[in-house]
């Protein structure tokens, strides 16, 4: 499949066809991890139970993370 990329916004963007979409089981509020290997884009879906990992990871230990980003 050949896509291009359409304009949004000062932003580009591509659009995933309702299919794909279904196949993956994601929609618009699903969460993606865009990442590159230096020649391709690689998007893959983050698992509901990562994020919830990480929710809980960031409620624990909120401060201490904020003071390792100084």
């Amino acid at each position: 499949m050949l896509k291009k990329l359409v304009q949004h916004g000062n932003s580009s963007a591509i659009v995933i066809e309702k299919p794909i979409l279904e196949l993956l089981n994601i929609d618009q509020n699903s969460t993606l991890e865009v990442t590159t290997d230096g020649k391709s884009l690689i998007i893959k879906p983050v698992s509901k139970s990562v994020l919830k990992s990480l929710d809980k990871i960031n409620k624990n230990h909120s401060k201490t993370l904020k003071k390792l980003a100084q």
